[in-house]
């Protein structure tokens, strides 16, 4: 039906009508697929039909169809916009995003899409001099928000009207993922959390275990001393008790408290807190003295052989600990072979020392002191846990378990460590890596004394002592050696002793651990104001003295004996005598 049929004058019917509208859709539906088809770049001209019927062509340059495809496929949202925020052009991906049909949003303005919160016309103002990248968020058909990046820069000019070009990112996606990694990562943060305190509970439940298996060796070994001295004292009580017997009792006593010093030391040595004494000495001159004594400790039958250089090697460290963990190693070392075998000692200088059970080596100059032998080897099960203390496979009363241990602790706090290798039926090799010096030991041109010479002028001591019955028995033994005594509880008592009349005493005797002021700074304080005041320390176990060692002062190692005090103090008044 043609457009006459339905000017005004006539009166169409209904079918009529119908048919004219479904003509003008199908024209519709017609420009919008050509349209389409033009921004796909699908034609290279166009022909229409002008407004007196002529025919007028429209030519599509053809090298502006790969771009023009590339704009409609790219996935973020291009357009074109006005200086008054209208929309002239639009690719598919933007419409996708607002939700509208590409060609119902040419002729809209970009506000309409645009958050509240968004000041379109200051970004299309600031994009004709310089581009703007910012955040919005647009407004979505179905009312639904959508995070954009925007990019807005001025594209070109048509006549006196500038244009600008757009970029909409879709950080929707985006937005999802830094949701999902952050729910990850604080799910990871809870995870990390729970594992620590699970680990942290291990660990503690370790230590208890670990506690546990310590105090029951320590208290075992120390009820089999306690029972010895205990029943020593009281046969000493018997009135009709000979002298034989009353002598070996007392000796009994002597020896036990030997034993139970030894044994504090060993569990101080493990725990890296025993005080030591460093000293330079030749390791192959103590080497040699020690193997030939082990002949005593490990039995005829067990062949000791030294590979020992000729050259010398110096090493500082504790002479005694020294000695007591090769001791300590050749009785591991016996047992393993049960009796018989070869055990060789072996010395090798100037190597550095590598990495041992996860810890990093060192490049500096180690000497490496090891014991090997031909025993029955240790299963690998067993190998990563010989250290601990207490820890032994021998049978119950065979072995206290802390020989290792102390060699572990001896070698950790001298600078250095012990290795072990090891394989069943293979033997086992300990080394032990002690830090290498160069000096020699300097020589003393002291007089060598008689332990037992303790005759002399006495002298005028300050005792100070915090525990009443040590205090009371150290002051016992200083008067008995014929020596006059003042006795101070604490650091402070004992300066303001000192005070009163400075020149009054010949040296001072102090105990390392005590409330307040400890003795180290003590003797501190002493060498500042009196430096020629002798002070000797004394101590069954301090930190400090572990950390710091004993800064230049004598020491003595709680048990002492009166021979061990008598001899410091004769020392003490030889020199006052040179001076």
């Amino acid at each position: 039906m043609s457009v006459d049929a339905l000017m005004p004058g006539d009166e169409p019917s209904p079918d009529a009508y119908r048919a004219h509208i479904r003509e003008l859709e199908a024209r519709l539906e017609e420009s919008e697929e050509t349209l389409a088809a033009i921004r796909r770049g699908d034609f290279d001209a166009v022909v229409v039909e002008g407004p007196n019927h002529e025919r007028l062509v429209y030519t599509l340059e053809n090298a502006d169809r790969p771009y023009r495809v590339l704009i409609e496929q790219i996935q973020e949202g291009a357009f074109t916009l006005g200086l008054d925020g209208i929309l002239l052009y639009c690719n598919r991906r933007l419409a996708d995003m607002l939700g509208e049909p590409q060609e119902r949003l040419l002729g809209r303005s970009l506000r309409t899409f645009v958050s509240g919160g968004t000041d379109l016309d200051r970004l299309v103002q600031t994009a004709m001099t310089a581009p703007v990248r910012e955040e919005i968020e647009l407004l979505a058909a179905e009312g639904t928000e959508r995070a954009t990046f925007l990019s807005l820069s001025r594209f070109e000019s048509q006549g006196d009207q500038p244009l600008l070009c757009g970029i909409l990112t879709d950080l929707t996606e985006q937005r999802r993922n830094m949701r999902a990694l952050a729910e990850a990562h604080a799910r990871l943060q809870s995870e990390s959390v729970e594992r620590q305190l699970v680990e942290e509970a291990l660990r503690q439940s370790q230590k208890l275990e670990a506690v546990g298996q310590l105090t029951g060796g320590v208290a075992h070994d120390f009820n089999n001393l306690l029972t010895v001295i205990k029943s020593s004292t009281d046969l000493l009580k018997r009135p009709d008790l000979p002298d034989e017997r009353r002598r070996r009792y007392v000796e009994a006593i002597s020896d036990t408290v030997d034993r139970a010093a030894k044994l504090t030391g060993q569990l101080l040595a493990f725990a890296r807190r025993q005080a030591l004494r460093p000293e330079v000495f030749d390791v192959g001159t103590s080497l040699r003295a020690v193997a030939e004594m082990l002949d005593s400790v490990t039995g005829a039958r067990i062949t000791v052989e030294t590979k020992i250089p000729d050259e010398p090697c110096y090493i500082r460290a504790d002479l005694s600990q020294f000695e007591t963990a090769l001791i300590n190693m050749a009785v591991n070392a016996r047992d393993a072979m049960g009796g018989q075998g070869t055990l060789t000692l072996r010395l090798v200088g100037g190597r550095p020392m590598p990495a041992i059970r996860g810890h990093a080596g060192s490049r500096c100059t180690f000497a490496a002191v090891s014991l090997a032998d031909t025993g029955i080897g240790i299963a690998p099960d067993v190998l990563p846990r010989i250290f601990e203390p207490f820890f032994t496979t021998k049978e119950i009363g065979k072995g206290t378990g802390l020989g290792l241990s102390q060699v572990f602790g001896f070698a950790k706090q001298s600078g250095g460590d012990v290795d072990v290798a090891s394989a069943p039926g293979a033997g086992t090799t300990f080394t032990l890596y002690l830090p290498q010096v160069e000096k020699a030991p300097e020589t003393s041109d002291a007089r060598p004394r008689d332990e037992r010479d303790f005759d002399g002028a006495s002298l005028c001591i300050l005792v100070v002592e915090d525990n009443l019955e040590v205090g009371r028995f150290a002051t016992q033994i200083l008067e008995d050696l014929g020596h006059n005594t003042v006795w101070a509880t604490n650091a402070e008592d004992a300066l303001m002793e000192i005070e009163k009349i400075p020149f009054r005493f010949d040296a001072v005797f102090s105990d390392v651990v005590m409330p307040g002021m400890g003795g180290i700074a003590l003797a501190r304080e002493l060498e500042r104001r009196l430096p020629d005041l002798p002070v000797v320390l004394t101590s069954g176990y301090s930190h400090v003295l572990a950390q710091e060692g004993v800064h230049g002062f004598d020491l003595i190692q709680k048990p002492y004996s009166v021979e061990q005090l008598a001899r410091v103090l004769g020392r003490i008044r030889t020199d006052a005598r040179r001076r």
